[in-house]
């Protein structure tokens, strides 16, 4: 399956008028297995540049050179309608393979020889090069635990699949922008964590309102997210300029109104404002409980 990294966007078949806005940076994730390992360390490094919009791709199950020169004319077309280099970052163990994305027009990081030639003098031992070897028998639960939680992740996001939130271990909620999406894939990704999340609309914050019944009735796996009302129309305006949507009025009572929600039933809440995805993650997992599932 395709991997995605805590990013709202998904692997993408195409380019549309969207992804060329300005001051985005096209990333790919090029892996001979599912992808997982070059979004996590890629996603670790990029975490640092928190003004920067990543526009995430992965590209995984590259095993032979006709499907590494494909990825090459993916990449090499995002150089072209982008006009910048793309970031890749590569976990591909046949140096041949790698060769060919080398020679994409992109910032290529080699992420498996920056570490595996250490290594190798370090341990006086040749290393095998075999494709997909983080995901052998020996760590099967771990690889297929966070497969399962990122599937959850997906088909719990936004508010859908309500029915099966008796699954869920943590179900984030907040208004638009505050954060879910990618707090809840970094939860799977990172810790195996099941995560849904449920958008606070302007329906359920209108006057009078209240949580739907079946947030309710799994009340103690809620956890909130709040953020600051000039910093949420900051994020807005990004997306949606000169809009209702991410004026500062509309942005100040949403924010307003979910946090009365949080104390009228009790639900613990965290301002994102200028949290990390893994500060939030971590937090989230501390007040709820959940613990540690590296």
């Amino acid at each position: 399956m395709n991997e995605p990294s805590p990013s709202p966007d998904r692997e993408m078949q195409g380019t549309t008028d969207a992804d060329r806005v300005p001051g985005r940076r096209r990333v790919f994730f090029v892996s001979d297995s599912t992808g997982i390992t070059a979004g996590t360390l890629g996603n670790a490094l990029l975490s640092q540049f928190e003004h920067v919009d990543f526009i995430m791709v992965t590209i995984p199950f590259i095993t032979d050179a006709s499907q590494a020169v494909s990825a090459v004319g993916r990449i090499d077309a995002a150089a072209k309608e982008d006009a910048q280099r793309p970031i890749v970052f590569s976990t591909l163990a046949d140096s041949k393979l790698h060769e060919i994305i080398a020679r994409s027009r992109a910032l290529v990081f080699d992420l498996f020889r920056t570490f595996i030639g250490a290594l190798e003098q370090e341990l006086h031992s040749d290393p095998s090069r075999a494709a997909g070897r983080f995901h052998t028998v020996s760590n099967r639960a771990y690889y297929e635990g966070r497969i399962g939680a990122v599937e959850f992740a997906l088909a719990h996001d936004d508010g859908a699949g309500v029915r099966s939130y008796h699954e869920a271990q943590i179900i984030l909620i907040g208004v638009s922008r505050s954060g879910k999406t990618p707090t809840s894939v970094y939860l799977a990704m990172q810790f195996g964590i099941k995560a849904a999340n449920y958008p606070l609309t302007e329906e359920i914050l209108s006057t009078g309102a209240d949580l739907p019944s079946f947030l309710l009735d799994h009340r103690s796996r809620l956890f909130g997210l709040t953020i600051h009302p000039e910093r949420l129309s900051g994020i807005r305006t990004e997306r949606r300029p000169n809009t209702i949507y991410a004026s500062f009025a509309r942005c100040r009572s949403e924010v307003r109104e979910a946090q009365a929600l949080y104390e009228r039933h009790r639900i613990p809440f965290l301002d994102t404002s200028a949290a990390s995805v893994e500060e939030i993650a971590s937090k989230a997992m501390k007040c709820m409980g959940l613990g540690h599932h590296a």
